[in-house]
């Protein structure tokens, strides 16, 4: 790893273009990203997780198959978070693009519409070609003493998929969360194919993989708060 943690996370992004099923990623560069996984820090060293990473391009099919519907309240969360021109959104420093999204999405008076009248989309849209996916799955029933809701266990989640991702992204390798695989009933479906007991819940997918084509960044503006906006000193303050 020769880039500094601050550049790997600052070049770090989510590739939403296709990837190229031929170019696999190697055993050795797996490896590395199950190890950086595994000494990700968890809420009393529990390491609340399981990770299943899925090559065999049969069974990446057979996922691909597994079909499931959008929700109306993930468009309408998702549309809260929606600037309208990269002007908007460079002002804001915070969210997404509006235009990255097809156009139903970006009209609140069609999701309803959109959630009936939609068929139910196969995952391998989302999948994209990938060579290898990464389904972290973990075990509801035990969670970090005395935290409301597993707050500090789902946060520990968050941390393994920063770890794989950093390590990822300092392989070379792109990466997109896809958190439509935790949706029911694609979730049943997954654990059906996957022979994943009933009891443990999917927190999320990885897809990994190297884009087929350069990536297309011209709708897509990466922007963040200044330090001065969230940053406190000693106390709370006013912040512009």
């Amino acid at each position: 790893m020769s880039k500094s943690i601050l550049r790997l996370m600052e070049e770090r992004e989510s590739t939403r273009t296709a990837f190229d099923p031929d170019k696999k990623i190697t055993q050795k560069g797996l490896n590395l990203i199950l190890e950086a996984a595994r000494w990700a820090p968890t809420a009393h060293n529990m390491q609340n997780f399981q990770i299943l990473a899925i090559d065999d391009v049969e069974l990446l099919q057979k996922i691909g198959e597994v079909r499931s519907r959008i929700s109306e309240t993930f468009l309408k969360e998702n549309y809260q978070q929606f600037s309208f021109s990269r002007k908007e959104l460079a002002r804001k420093g915070v969210g997404v693009l509006g235009s990255m999204f097809p156009p139903s999405w970006r009209n609140p008076s069609k999701f309803h519409s959109v959630t009936m009248n939609t068929p139910p989309r196969p995952l391998s849209e989302t999948m994209q070609g990938s060579p290898l996916v990464l389904i972290v799955v973990y075990d509801p029933r035990k969670r970090a003493p005395a935290s409301t809701g597993d707050f500090l266990g789902i946060i520990s989640l968050g941390c393994v998929m920063e770890n794989i991702w950093l390590a990822a992204q300092s392989l070379g390798i792109s990466v997109q969360i896809m958190s439509i695989f935790s949706s029911r009933p694609a979730e049943n479906d997954l654990k059906r194919i996957l022979g994943i007991p009933k009891f443990m819940k999917i927190a999320y997918a990885m897809r990994l993989g190297y884009p087929g084509q350069r990536k297309e960044m011209k709708n897509y503006l990466r922007v963040r708060r200044d330090m001065s906006t969230f940053a406190h000193s000693n106390r709370w303050s006013h912040l512009g």
